[in-house]
């Protein structure tokens, strides 16, 4: 991709995104879900403006690291602690009601054994971005259904990355390696828990290093720079670079009252953030959802079944939570969305020829159909509570 096509699809990514963005929240929706439909819009399937460029890829990935850090800077790591036990209930049930219904859909429909876990495993997943970005539009991002949507969501990605690895594992060796998977979950729990002691000793260093710099722009680069680096620490030990973004931002929400790096981020996120959503919008190929061509029926019933599934196994997680005054659909809601964890699981389960093209895309209209759900769900039950 050349600069002058890279110009030209950002401006057809900002220009839609902000237009769709502004006619949901004039509608009385969350701004993400006109991102979304934005990219429906702009992707192949409809007008075709807006093709999912390496280029664009990594820096709506980016924008997914910068929203997850300044979600970690507006949180509240004692709020995060006092619903632990919730969280981690809702992340229990949120694995294993959609793995359940997800493998039994598969197997159902007479996709293999091998195909059935994968499938199940791809359910499991959940997009702390659009929850993320809804209860933050909503602003219930610091309620305790918040709290506990956000830390079962992290507690997902850890148990969805040992799934996936013990499927990928048993597809190339025929094995699974019960020895890989336990380091998976114990590498994720260590960086998480390890990152988050010790930046919290050492936060006030970074505040002092800030405050003692005069060069322009010292405050955002290096805020900027810190979550870039927890994320590419936490690539070296095989996990998504969300979790240290997300990491590096309860670090540094210790300082926040000291040198408010979220005020500064949230303009340079308001860049990047958008340009993921609408690619994930344009992901979604309306072709194969054409009820009038009979080879589309297989993939259409495939598509609806785990859609099922995928919605009823997360709103059950809801019923996990332990608080007496939660709203458990509100926590079952925030859990429903796929978003770039369920496009990797599709992606890796493709590239390993676990699935097929058409079963990718049965997958795919999953993430979407999820994806487009949770803001309206999670608004409905807001404003019902």
């Amino acid at each position: 991709m050349d600069l002058p096509q890279l110009l030209l699809s950002l401006i057809v990514i900002y220009g839609s995104a902000r237009l769709l963005g502004e006619l949901a929240v004039r509608l009385g929706q969350s701004a993400v879900l006109g991102e979304l439909l934005a990219g429906v819009l702009v992707g192949g399937s409809v007008l075709g403006w807006a093709e999912p460029t390496e280029t664009l890829k990594l820096m709506g990935e980016i924008g997914v690291m910068l929203l997850l850090f300044e979600v970690g800077l507006e949180s509240d790591l004692q709020a995060f602690l006092k619903v632990g036990w919730s969280a981690a209930a809702v992340a229990l049930i949120g694995v294993i009601a959609p793995f359940a219904l997800g493998y039994g859909v598969a197997a159902a429909l007479s996709m293999t054994p091998l195909q059935a876990v994968f499938v199940g495993a791809t359910l499991t997943a959940t997009s702390i971005a659009v929850s993320a970005r809804t209860l933050n539009d909503l602003g219930r991002l610091k309620s305790s259904e918040g709290s506990i949507i956000l830390g079962a969501a992290v507690l997902d990605d850890i148990l969805g990355l040992v799934i996936l690895s013990v499927v990928v594992g048993l597809a190339r060796t025929g094995s699974v390696s019960w020895l890989d998977a336990g380091q998976t979950a114990g590498t994720a729990v260590l960086f998480l828990v390890g990152a988050i002691v010790l930046g919290g000793r050492y936060a006030h260093w970074f505040g002092s290093l800030v405050g003692w710099m005069q060069h322009r722009g010292s405050l955002i680069v290096s805020a900027v720079t810190f979550a870039l680096a927890l994320g590419y620490a936490g690539t070296l030990v095989h996990l998504t670079p969300l979790i240290g973004a997300f990491a590096a931002g309860l670090i540094l929400a210790r300082v926040e009252h000291q040198i408010h790096p979220g005020k500064h981020i949230k303009p340079v996120a308001d860049l990047f953030v958008p340009i993921f959503f609408v690619l994930t919008g344009a992901a979604v190929d309306l072709g194969s959802l054409n009820p009038f061509l009979e080879q589309n029926w297989p993939v259409l019933l495939l598509a609806g079944g785990l859609t099922v599934a995928a919605i009823l196994g997360k709103l059950l997680a809801g019923l996990g939570a332990r608080e007496a005054r939660v709203n458990r659909w509100v926590i079952g809601a925030g859990m429903l969305p796929r978003g770039e964890v369920g496009l990797i699981f599709a992606g890796v389960g493709l590239t390993s020829a676990i699935i097929s093209t058409a079963e990718y895309g049965a997958i795919l209209v999953v993430v979407a159909v999820t994806t487009l759900l949770s803001p309206l769900l999670l608004k409905w039950f807001v404003k019902a509570a």
